[in-house]
């Protein structure tokens, strides 16, 4: 019974250092500041650090009692919008191993857009980002609506956390709100959204 989480990237020191690209671990907060659940991207070395923004990736995040809740799987597709058909992809299973929803990106000339869709790959909700994702002194809000995007019912945001972190450093700090009503599984997918959104807008390398 929850209409928002907060998502923290943590800092790593070989990263920052060296420029080298380490496994990306996030904190996924109540509205209180609660941890709630723990994720850690699981990915080899020579893909981070080769493939950049565009890596195919599996996502693990854990409870409290170290119990994997839910697996995000990305896989390798083209980051070109020249190829349409093979535009990026996000599948959630909520616990591993059960598909409950897809993040799907769509082909758009100027703005970035998704659809949310459910296990049966039925579209359930819309997200449509800035035309320039520059976060220059000032959050950034990717606007979810209804399938007909005539309403907004939720939010995802990348918050501004200063100059020296944001030139340095890609440990960025996220916001998610959501109807409190919203099935509890798409609010698993909208999370896999927003970690689909992190890697493609804001990911250094």
């Amino acid at each position: 019974q929850i209409d928002q989480i907060l998502i923290h990237q943590q800092m790593e020191l070989l990263e920052i250092l060296t420029g080298f690209e380490t496994q990306n671990k996030y904190e996924i907060k109540n509205t209180l500041g609660q941890r709630v659940y723990f994720a850690a991207e699981d990915t080899d070395c020579c893909t981070r650090n080769c493939c950049g923004p565009s890596r195919p990736f599996t996502l693990r995040i854990i409870d409290n009692l170290g119990h994997e809740v839910i697996t995000l799987q990305r896989p390798l597709r083209c980051s070109s919008c020249c190829f349409p058909c093979c535009l990026q992809e996000l599948e959630v299973q909520a616990p591993p191993g059960t598909p409950v929803g897809y993040v799907v990106q769509n082909w758009h000339a100027c703005l970035p857009k998704f659809t949310i869709q459910d296990e049966k790959r039925m579209d359930i909700l819309k997200i449509t980002g800035p035309c320039v994702v520059c976060s220059c002194c000032e959050d950034v809000h990717f606007e979810v609506k209804s399938v007909d995007e005539t309403s907004t019912v939720g939010r995802i945001s990348k918050q501004w956390t200063g100059f020296l972190r944001e030139a340095f450093t890609d440990t960025d700090n996220f916001g998610i709100t959501f109807p409190m009503d919203l099935d509890v599984k798409m609010k698993a997918v909208m999370i896999g959204a927003c970690f689909l959104i992190v890697s493609l807008s804001f990911t250094n390398t």
